[in-house]
């Protein structure tokens, strides 16, 4: 079984989900933790402070009721307006602040944030530096392999992060360039893991408790890190949990179990959002929940034409009640 990582005062479980932006809000981050996270970061803030009084950047500095450590990843280019937006986060309640540097996607590289951050050490070196000497809570960095294939310095970038101060690196075992194709490079994330001394998670490709034992062999990681495989099966840290610890697969949650977990993802969407959002989000989110299930393609079809919460809810209900006949779960 895994061993917590000290973060500063904290110590954290290294079974952890990624922030991922329209994904890992309040109510996500909540049924990944209650279903085996032991980590969960917010989804990613602009750093211009000046565009926090958006709703879409309201919903993702909330943290209301959630539990510590609250680690908020924030996004930008700027030395300074970085350092800025990582003290006004701390204000708002922030106990682990991480920088976004692995963000692979072009409106976010094309203004030279994100992954673009790499083909300048010189800047990332100033950003992590002014940035870990503006607030006394930790700080960690999200980054990748490299900008791309010819250019794999993520073991250069994870040392300029240790020398500044930075208390735990996070690696997607991709270049930028890769964006999310082909097969992460678990070597390279091995060779940065070897090259510091402080944690090192390993993100990329990890869908399965089988998985997620190879790549922690594989790399020497102290622990992973999970985006894309939560979709519609958050249960999957609970499940990697028990292989790591037994060496013995857990059955998922039956059918009527996953659609309870859907259910009350929904409500606590239209909870969080309002209705008009929540119901936005909650087709997203079931149509992920629905590929596991027969007949869930159908289901999402009608599904998306509703316009209302109580619609949503009262619909996820009634295929609940048909689904306990006995419908399989698609594996």
């Amino acid at each position: 079984m895994l061993s917590p990582i000290a973060i500063g005062p904290y110590r954290i479980d290294p079974i952890a989900l990624a922030p991922m932006a329209g994904v890992t809000d309040r109510p996500f981050r909540k049924i990944c933790r209650d279903l085996g996270a032991g980590y969960t970061v917010s989804e990613m803030v602009t750093s211009d402070a000046r565009l926090w009084n958006t709703a879409k950047s309201s919903f993702r500095l909330n943290h209301d009721g959630e539990p510590g450590p609250r680690s908020v990843q924030i996004l930008g280019y700027d030395p300074a307006m970085m350092a800025e937006a990582a003290r006004l986060n701390v204000e708002r309640g922030a106990q682990i602040i991480d920088i976004n540097m692995g963000c692979p996607a072009k409106k976010v590289c094309n203004r030279l944030a994100g992954s673009a951050l790499m083909q300048d050490e010189a800047l990332v070196a100033d950003i992590l530096n002014a940035v870990v000497k503006a607030v006394d809570v930790p700080v960690t960095l999200k980054t990748r392999t490299g900008w791309n294939r010819d250019n794999r310095n993520g073991v250069n970038i994870a040392r300029i992060a240790e020398d500044a101060g930075i208390r735990m690196l996070v690696i997607h075992g991709r270049t930028r360039a890769d964006k999310y194709e082909g097969d992460a490079e678990y070597d390279t994330v091995a060779a940065i893991k070897q090259a510091v001394g402080i944690p090192v998670l390993a993100n990329g490709d990890i869908n399965s408790p089988e998985k997620a034992l190879t790549v922690l062999q594989q790399t020497g990681c102290d622990g992973i890190m999970l985006g894309r495989a939560a979709h519609g099966r958050p249960w999957i840290f609970r499940e990697i949990r028990h292989f790591l610890s037994t060496r013995i697969l857990l059955s998922p949650p039956d059918l009527s179990d996953q659609i309870q977990v859907s259910l009350n993802h929904v409500a606590a969407l239209h909870d969080f959002y309002g209705e008009e959002l929540g119901v936005r989000f909650a087709r997203k989110h079931i149509g992920w929940y629905a590929q596991y299930w027969e007949h869930g393609r159908d289901f999402v079809r009608r599904f998306h034409a509703l316009t209302t919460g109580e619609a949503q809810r009262a619909a996820v209900q009634t295929f609940q009640a048909s689904c306990l006949e006995g419908f399989p779960v698609i594996s």
